[in-house]
């Protein structure tokens, strides 16, 4: 694969599972979610992102995540473990087992909205989604 499709892999891995919440319940994360943002690129380039996630209730205040990204260059698919760190906000982190990447994620919940922000693979990303 090439690199920059590899590293635009890796940036979306980084994107799709974090966020913050703000005003909403814990339970309000469960779901599927979908949305679109921007990734940074390890070169310092810039690509619009769309993704689907869904959020499952692990344990208590625990959730794993799925999601799905997309770019004009790339597909990946990854997943997630997020803890309730307060109110609406979520943190843990995420993997790519195609691209072998993994990073943190915050997401911040408010109504039918979130904020998702990734970190890893040498990339950015953030989203914003709204539930499905």
């Amino acid at each position: 694969m090439h690199y920059l499709s590899m590293m635009t892999a890796a940036a979306i891995a980084s994107l799709s599972l974090f966020g913050m919440p703000t005003a909403v319940s814990a339970a309000e994360l469960a779901g599927s979610w979908s949305g679109s943002g921007s990734i940074r690129l390890p070169s310092g380039d810039r690509e619009s992102a769309r993704c689907n996630v869904t959020y499952s209730r692990s344990t208590g205040s625990s959730y794993t995540a799925f999601a799905v990204c997309a770019t004009k260059s790339a597909r990946v698919s990854q997943s997630a473990k997020l803890q309730r760190v307060g109110g609406n906000a979520y943190e843990g982190s995420f993997y790519n087992s195609e691209y072998n990447v993994s990073g943190s994620m915050s997401v911040t919940v408010s109504g039918s909205s979130q904020v998702v922000s990734l970190d890893g693979g040498g990339g950015q990303a953030s989203f914003r989604l709204s539930k499905r």
